[in-house]
């Protein structure tokens, strides 16, 4: 074998060793982008998913543009076929939901729909409403979170009476129509087992239980727990004030 021939097969060695180092990087990059968007997946099923604030219905609490994380871990959550809506099973929940936390679920008259409500009544007791002052069992719960906008309460509401005879209360149920004009003196009516009675903190311009009746339980997709970003569209900037918030 002359020395042109011994130059042309290690050219060719050489070559070689570059398209096999090629294809293994290709090979890695693609096998690591596999697994990030398995593991996103995994964690928006399973764990925490952004959610954004589209209206005004939980002034001040939360402002129109705020964005947030939903941990799905300790709610139970419907599980879906990843990019669609389409549910595949639910996984239980690792606690029951407490009176003041503040849920994303899907809205029961349109599943197709994220919600995001304050939980003001539990499973068993009984909601009323006098003067826009809302009475759990009969006693008048604090609600430093809420705003008034259609003008405040008065400053000595009436009392919620309760009916004599146990069973008496009707089961809260959803307003045919539009929104209820009784939504200032409601009730009283008895959550549903299994159902939660959930309610927007700027009372006077919300859509809530009082509308569409009590939420299942399983259609709940997680509890908001912290703003990630917050856009303010009217001055068309960031509110960094509100970034990293924990919501309360």
């Amino acid at each position: 074998m002359d020395d042109r021939q011994q130059a042309t097969q290690q050219q060719g060695a050489v070559g070689e060793l570059h398209d096999a180092r090629r294809k293994s990087a290709a090979r890695e990059w693609t096998e690591a982008i596999l697994v990030a968007v398995a593991l996103a997946l995994v964690i928006r099923t399973f764990v925490v998913q952004a959610f954004k604030i589209p209206s005004g219905s939980m002034l001040e609490s939360l402002q129109i543009g705020d964005h947030l994380l939903v941990n799905k871990m300790t709610r139970g959550t419907i599980v879906e076929v990843p990019l669609t809506r389409i549910a595949l099973f639910t996984v239980p929940r690792l606690g029951d939901p407490q009176r003041g936390e503040i849920l994303v679920f899907q809205f029961p008259r349109d599943p197709s729909r994220d919600f995001i409500k304050r939980v003001i009544g539990l499973p068993g007791e009984v909601v009323a409403i006098r003067d826009k002052r809302v009475y759990i069992d009969g006693r008048l719960i604090e609600e430093p979170y809420v705003v008034y906008r259609g003008g405040p309460p008065a400053a000595n509401p009436p009392p919620a009476t309760l009916p004599a005879r146990p069973g008496a209360v009707p089961a809260c149920s959803a307003r045919e129509g539009g929104y209820p004009r009784d939504r200032d003196d409601y009730g009283p009516c008895l959550v549903p087992e299994g159902h939660l009675f959930m309610m927007g903190d700027n009372r006077d311009q919300s859509e809530d239980s009082r509308a569409w009746g009590p939420l299942p339980m399983e259609l709940i997709r997680g509890k908001a727990f912290l703003i990630y970003w917050s856009w303010n569209r009217d001055r068309f900037l960031p509110r960094w004030d509100r970034i990293g918030m924990l919501v309360r």
